[in-house]
Order: C-alpha cells, then sequence, then structure tokens
C-alpha cells in the first residue's frame, strides 16, 4: 500500500481518535476462522463479540473494526449483532494460489480503549477447478526393442485446486501395449507414466494413439483429458544419461535478465544420430517457462525474467535430455532464490489527529504499523523521529507503533510541527523510507492581554474643544483568532474614601472627562478642561480579550493639562476698588531712588504665562519716577525740587509673558509733601493753591493731630487683631483667619473676584482670601501680604501657616510712610 494513498484514505474517513496511552498489552489470539470460498456475500463467519467478550454496547463504544493487510476488506464487523460476516467472494486461489492451508490473517482494532487482536481466517478450497495439460498433444517416440515395463514420464496436468481438489490419479484409453501409473513428485505433484506391457513391433503398428485422463479427487471428480501419439523407431539401444540426477543451485534474487543459473550434462553412447542429444525443460509450468531457458546444444540454463524472493522463495523443474533415436533421460533442478535487501519498509498510517489543542496532557497523535516484504535481518525495521521535537514514539504489538507527546504543547511558542518518521531495516545495505506527518497546534487562551506600557502620560492644553483625541493606548495577546480580540475599557475610579485617606482631592469620574474606542484604544476629551481648576487627573483603562474565559489586563493613563495664557494680570496693591483712589505721600526731602510705592499683581496662569513684568506706562512727569521691570517697585528717578508739582499722577501697566500676552493697568496718586507732619488732602477736593496758601495754621494743626491720631488708631488695633490672631489660631485656624482677614484686609468693599496665583503654584479658584500681618523690626511699619488662603483645596486650610506650604507661599510688601 502506498504512503500517500494511507493518508489521503485516512483524511477521507476523518478518524478524529484519542487512544489512552496506558494499554493493557495485547488480548490472545482468535481463530482461527473458517470459511469456504465462494461463499455469498452476508454470510456468517463467527460471532466476534463473544469470542471477543464484549457486549454490542461495547463493540460500538469501543469503535471495533476489522482491519485486513493491503487495506482489503475481506471481513465485515456488524456491531449491531457482533457478528464477523463476508464482505466479499473469496476467491483461495487468488489468495493463497497452491499454498495449503490457505490462512489469511487480519487484526481487530479496538480503540477505546486502544486494543489489537490478531486473527486468523482458514478459506477452504471447493472443487472448482479442472486438471488441465500443458501439453494437449504430446508424442513419444518409442523403439520398438523396448523391455516390458520400461516408463515413459507423460506430461502432467495441474489443478489450481489443493489437497484433494488436487489431481488425484492419470488414466488412458484402452491399450493392449500400455498402461498409465500415477506418481508423485518430491513436492507432491502428481504425474503419469506410460509403461509397456507388451512388446512392439513396428512391422505391425507404427503409431499409437492414446488418450491420457487426469482425474481429481473432488466430490464429483472433475477431469481433464489429452492426446498422446506414440511412434515406433528401429532400435536405439542406449539412452542419454545426465551426469547427476539432482542439481542444487542458489541464485541472488538480483540477478539480471540474462544471468547464468547452471549448466546440465548428459551423454549418449551411441553415435550418429541416436548419439546426437538436445536439452529442453520437461512439463515445464508456466512459471517455469517464463523464469527459466536452456540452451538445446549446451545445456546452460538462463534467467528469462527478474526473480523476486517475496513472490517465489524456490524454483524446481526438470530438464530432459533426448537424442536423435527418440531415447531421453532427465534430472531434476533445485533453484533456491537468495533473498536480498531490495523492500525498503513501509509506513502504513492506521489513525491520526490534527490539530491538538494546546495545554493539554499527553496525547496519542498517530498511530501507524510498520513492514517490510524482505526476510531475516533484512526485514527487521528500526522506527525513528527527529530528537528536538516534544514527541517521541511508544511501540505497541507486532510493528506497531504510537507517536504520542512528551508534554502540554504551547501554540505561542510554536504552531506547527512538521514530524518525519523514519523507518530503516537491518539488513546490508540499509533501506529507508520516511513519512512526513504535519501536526497543527490549536489555541487556548491562555495569555492574557499586555499592553505596550504600565503607565501612559497624555498631555492636552487646556481650554481645548470636547470630543479631542488625546492619544491612544496599545496592547497585544499572544494567542490568536477571537482570543487575541481585544476590547478597551475605562475602569472604575477608586473609592472616594481613598483619594480623602491621601488628603489628595477628589479628582472627577474618568468617564466624565474622557472616552476611550473599545476597539483601537483610542482616547477622546469629552468636555473642555481648565488648568486653574484641573492640573492633572489619572485614570485605568483595561483591556479584555474575547476568549472564554476571558482574560485582561489594565494600564494607569495620567492626563496632565497644559496651561493656556487666559487669565489676565490681576492687581492686589494698590487696591482698584473705585470707591477711594489710593495716595502715596512722598517727602520732598526723598532722593534718588527712594521707594514711592510697590505694585504687588498675580496671574492665575501657571509657568512663563504668569511671569510679569512692570512698566510705568504714563506720569504727570515721566522723567520724575520709574518703575523696576521685576519687582513692580516705584521709586524716585531723581532727587525733588521745589518746582515739581505737589501731586503726580502715575499709571503703571502690568504685563504676563504669555503668547499672546495680557496685561492690566493700576493708577497711583502721589502727593508731595516737606514731612509727615503736613496735613493730606484728598486729591478729589484739592483747592487751588491760593486757597491752600489762606488756610489757617490752625486748622492744619487740627488736621495733623487726627492724622497722627488716626494713624495710631490703626497701629494699635493692627497689633492687638495680630496677637489675637495668633492665640486663637491653636484653637481653630479657620475662624482666626476669618477675623483677621475681615479686619486687616484693607478697604472695605468686593474685590474682583478672579485672583490667582503669580508664582505658577498651581490651579486656582475664582475666590481669594488674603492674611495681612503687621511685620515688626523695621524702621517704618510695614504690611505683608503673606499669602492666599484657599478656602476650596482640602489640603490648605483656612489660617495655615506659610511655612505648612512654601508651594502657595507668595508675599508682598507696601510702605506707608
Amino acid at each position: 500500500m502506498e504512503i500517500g494513498w494511507v493518508h489521503n484514505q485516512v483524511q477521507r474517513q476523518a478518524l478524529v481518535l484519542f487512544i489512552l496511552l496506558s494499554m493493557s498489552g495485547v488480548g490472545s489470539d482468535l481463530g482461527p476462522y473458517s470459511v469456504v470460498e465462494e461463499t455469498e456475500r452476508g454470510s456468517f463467519v463467527a460471532n466476534l463479540g463473544k469470542d471477543l467478550g464484549l457486549g454490542l454496547t461495547e463493540l460500538s463504544t469501543r469503535r471495533t473494526r476489522v482491519i485486513f493487510p493491503g487495506d482489503k476488506e475481506h471481513l465485515h464487523l456488524s456491531t449491531k449483532t457482533g457478528d464477523l460476516l463476508i464482505n466479499e467472494k473469496l476467491d483461495r486461489e487468488k489468495l493463497c494460489g497452491p499454498t495449503e492451508p490457505c490462512v489469511v490473517h487480519f487484526q481487530v482494532l479496538m480503540e477505546k480503549p486502544f486494543e489489537i487482536v490478531q486473527a486468523e481466517l482458514k478459506v477452504k478450497d471447493i472443487n472448482d477447478h479442472a486438471p488441465v495439460f500443458s501439453e494437449r498433444k504430446m508424442t513419444l517416440k518409442i523403439p520398438e526393442n523396448s523391455p516390458l515395463g520400461t516408463a515413459f514420464p507423460l506430461s502432467n496436468a495441474v489443478d489450481l485446486d489443493v489437497g484433494s481438489n488436487d489431481v488425484d490419479n492419470y488414466k488412458i484409453s484402452s491399450s493392449s501395449h500400455f498402461r498409465v501409473l500415477t506418481r508423485r513428485r518430491s513436492d507432491g505433484r502428481k504425474y503419469p507414466e506410460l509403461v509397456l506391457d507388451k512388446e512392439l513391433d513396428r512391422e505391425e503398428e507404427l503409431e499409437i494413439s492414446l488418450t491420457l485422463i487426469a482425474l481429481d479427487g473432488g466430490s464429483p471428480p472433475r477431469f481433464g483429458t489429452a492426446q498422446v501419439y506414440i511412434e515406433v523407431v528401429d532400435i536405439n539401444d542406449n539412452a542419454p544419461e545426465f551426469e547427476q540426477l539432482l542439481y542444487k543451485q542458489q541464485i541472488p534474487e538480483n540477478s539480471p535478465i540474462g544471468s547464468m543459473v547452471v549448466t546440465v550434462s548428459a551423454r549418449d553412447l551411441d553415435s550418429g544420430v541416436n548419439g546426437k542429444i538436445s536439452y529442453t525443460l520437461f512439463q515445464p509450468s508456466e512459471d517455469i517457462s517464463k523464469t527459466l531457458e536452456v540452451n538445446p546444444v549446451t545445456g546452460e540454463i538462463q534467467l528469462r525474467k527478474q526473480l523476486d524472493f517475496e513472490t517465489v522463495p524456490y524454483y524446481e523443474a526438470d530438464i530432459k535430455v533426448t537424442d536423435g533415436g527418440g531415447l531421453s533421460g532427465k534430472c531434476t533442478l533445485m533453484l533456491e532464490v537468495v533473498d536480498v535487501n531490495d523492500n525498503p519498509p513501509e509506513v502504513t498510517l492506521t489513525t491520526f489527529t490534527s490539530p491538538i489543542p494546546e495545554n493539554s496532557p499527553e496525547v496519542v497523535v498517530a498511530v501507524f504499523s510498520v513492514s517490510d516484504k524482505d526476510s531475516g535481518d533484512n526485514g527487521k525495521t528500526i522506527c525513528t523521529i527527529q530528537d528536538d521535537l516534544p514527541f517521541h514514539l511508544k511501540p505497541s504489538v507486532k510493528n506497531f507503533y504510537t507517536l504520542v507527546t512528551d508534554k502540554p504543547l504551547d501554540r505561542e511558542e510554536r504552531a506547527e510541527y512538521t514530524i518525519v518518521i523514519t523507518v530503516s531495516d537491518l539488513g546490508s545495505p540499509r533501506l529507508q523510507s520516511q513519512h512526513q506527518v504535519t501536526v497543527r497546534v490549536s489555541d487556548v487562551n491562555d495569555n492574557a492581554p499586555a499592553f505596550s506600557q504600565r503607565a501612559y502620560t497624555l498631555r492636552v492644553r487646556e481650554n481645548n474643544s470636547p470630543g479631542l483625541a488625546l492619544g491612544s493606548v496599545r496592547a497585544w495577546d499572544a494567542d490568536e483568532g477571537a482570543n487575541a480580540q481585544l476590547s478597551y475599557s475605562l475602569l472604575p475610579s477608586p473609592s472616594p474614601s481613598a483619594s480623602a485617606s491621601t488628603g489628595r482631592p477628589q479628582q472627577p469620574a474618568p468617564g466624565a472627562l474622557v472616552s476611550i474606542d473599545a476597539d483601537s484604544g483610542q482616547l477622546f476629551a469629552l468636555r473642555a478642561l481648565d488648568f486653574e481648576a484641573l492640573q492633572a487627573f489619572e485614570f485605568l483603562v483595561g483591556a479584555t480579550d474575547r476568549g472564554s474565559p476571558a482574560l485582561s489586563s489594565q494600564a494607569r493613563v495620567r492626563v496632565l493639562v497644559l496651561d493656556a495664557n487666559d487669565n489676565a494680570p490681576f492687581v492686589l496693591h494698590p487696591l482698584q476698588n473705585g470707591s477711594a483712589p489710593c495716595t502715596e505721600l512722598l517727602p520732598r526731602a526723598a532722593g534718588a531712588g527712594y521707594l514711592v510705592s510697590k505694585v504687588v499683581a498675580v496671574d492665575g496662569d501657571a509657568g512663563q504665562n504668569a511671569w510679569l513684568s512692570f512698566q510705568l506706562l504714563k506720569a504727570t512727569e515721566p522723567g520724575l519716577f520709574g518703575v523696576w521691570a521685576h519687582s513692580g517697585e516705584v521709586r524716585t528717578a531723581r532727587a525733588l525740587s521745589e518746582r515739581d508739582a505737589p501731586r503726580h499722577r502715575l499709571v503703571v501697566l502690568v504685563r504676563d509673558n504669555g503668547d499672546p500676552p495680557l496685561s492690566a493697568s493700576v493708577t497711583l496718586h502721589v502727593l508731595l509733601v516737606d514731612g509727615f507732619s503736613q496735613p493730606y488732602l484728598p486729591l478729589p477736593a484739592a483747592p487751588d493753591a491760593a486757597a491752600a496758601a489762606a488756610v489757617r495754621p490752625e486748622r492744619l494743626t487740627v488736621y495733623l493731630v487726627v492724622a497722627l491720631a488716626a494713624v495710631s488708631s490703626l497701629f494699635l488695633c493692627s497689633l492687638l487683631a495680630f496677637v489675637a490672631a495668633r492665640l486663637c489660631r491653636r484653637a481653630g485656624r479657620a475662624e482666626a483667619a476669618a477675623v483677621a482677614a475681615g479686619a486687616l484686609a484693607g478697604p472695605e468693599g468686593h474685590f474682583p473676584g478672579h485672583l490667582l496665583d503669580a508664582g505658577g503654584a498651581g490651579a486656582l479658584s475664582h475666590s481669594y482670601q488674603y492674611e495681612v500681618c503687621l511685620a515688626g523690626g523695621t524702621g517704618t511699619n510695614e504690611f505683608k501680604f503673606l499669602k492666599p488662603v484657599l478656602p476650596n483645596l482640602p489640603s490648605l486650610c483656612p489660617g495655615q501657616e506659610m511655612e505648612d506650604n512654601p508651594t502657595f507661599q507668595s508675599s508682598f510688601e507696601f510702605n506707608i510712610k
């Protein structure tokens, strides 16, 4: 059977078997079962289920079937009754030829669990063939002086039947001179000999015609006939004789056609025509005639066709020598065919399973048998596979092997294996054959998705448009098919209690800020983000495959909100509330560089968007004052003179460093005085110079006293408030901060609501409180803006000291002279 044909046959039958590895061995042989040849199809042979000790249900569940060599189907097993039935008419002569008894070996295969039982089927012969003579007409030349009792061999008849149905005896038609005897050869064949019973007289009878009848031993017997013509010749008193009556010779089966087998030799003492001899094959069978050829002159016997030890291991032939006078002799040639290793081993695949699931325990992948038509060591085989594969061969019974996995396979490591089964015999030279099978490994969902990064950082500029793509996350899965198809999702945020325990402000739920595309992992913003309200937020993203059961993994995503220059600077000092102008007093004795005032401003943005610069935009007398660009300090550019106007109006521009820059302006009113004893005249109601000169000194003194009293009262109240705030801060910092802010925040009225940190410390709310305290240890009365108090941030409690959080600390100083 061709290996490829077997493989195709297995595929057509779609055999998928999982056979237990622990086989209990082979059961005892069955049979032999007997059946008469030419029995009709469907005839009963035996109850196989009973012989195996299995019930009908077991026969079906164990998937029992009958296997003949060469994939023949002589018998059929009925799983409904357990009977072994004839599947086709059997011809004993085709199955076994002359071999008797005719025994056909087969196997009974049970797949679950795996078991093979050897069985034999004996095919009995019937008398369905009549004897046939190879020579239907035979001519004998018998000298007339032949003595009585001389035997003359005749051609035998051949009957394809065997045993008692083979040729049993020979008869001839009625004759007064001859009778026939039945002889037996060493191989058991019978042949006739004509025996002379009465002397011949050529003058009385020149020719004799007889009918030779061959009868077999059947009931009723069959027969065949041949005609024998006898020519009576003159005296030839010396018959030829062979030097040997038996020639034995061995010849290798691979000898070429025309090879010399043996040379036979005979001699005849007669002379002339009676002494001239010739050699022929005597009564050769059809196979002998096709295999051997005799040179009639030299007696050399040569091959006419290629020998095959596996078909015919030996030959027996008779060689006849005849002289010119018609006398003859014979000898026998025993030719033994010597086996050579000319047949490579063959692999017959019985079952094959592919694909096999990964991570499965040891699995039987294939069951196959190995055969070699040669004999001896030439027919012994060794079966191997590659060493670097996770498979091994396990010998079974009578040249059966199972291909088994060594360990659970991993599809992600290798998805397909090509296994080459190599079978070698032990002959010289060794012959081998190979059979290739491809085993695929099917996927199991044993790999969870893996993100390309454990944590992602995305950046987005504030004031973005809703639906803006922020970026994407990517995960991969080592599995295949549905097990590798991923779906992305946002995972729930940590519980609020967890945020509170860390002391961090609770951020909005990720689902309110972003969304994710389930197929691509693309992240989108759901709303516009505000840097001043939320600078960063984190959330978890999950990737889940579509296997069963599904596996998942997660990654952390941090979104940083980038600042945009969307907040203009806000002036904290001097306060621009529209109720009262800010007036700074400048003594006329002040020299160049004298600090007149300090413009304090903040910007709600961060980074360079909060870097502020100051510029003197407009002044009553531009050359008299200057503004430091980075500190906002307003100082005199030169010494004052008597010619300088007593009142000055300055406009200072505050600009940030954003792109584009935003700005704000503040107006300062400066009043020149001779000393701090000079009364402060309000700017809106300022009289002209003549009226001022006419004011009596008494009224000026009163004004000065009132001003000094107001300043002293204000200083005393501030000092008391500062002390009270320090004492009360231990009991309740929030209340103390509120009292201090209400007492010392400056002029009453509504502050602009959008006050932001100029230091770029982060997002601030739209309402601010500033805590002001009096600093001692200076030569002047100084007020310091210590820090903004942010009640909406849990981490910065109202009234918290500057040292607690330097990130939000900023101090602003202004002087009252």
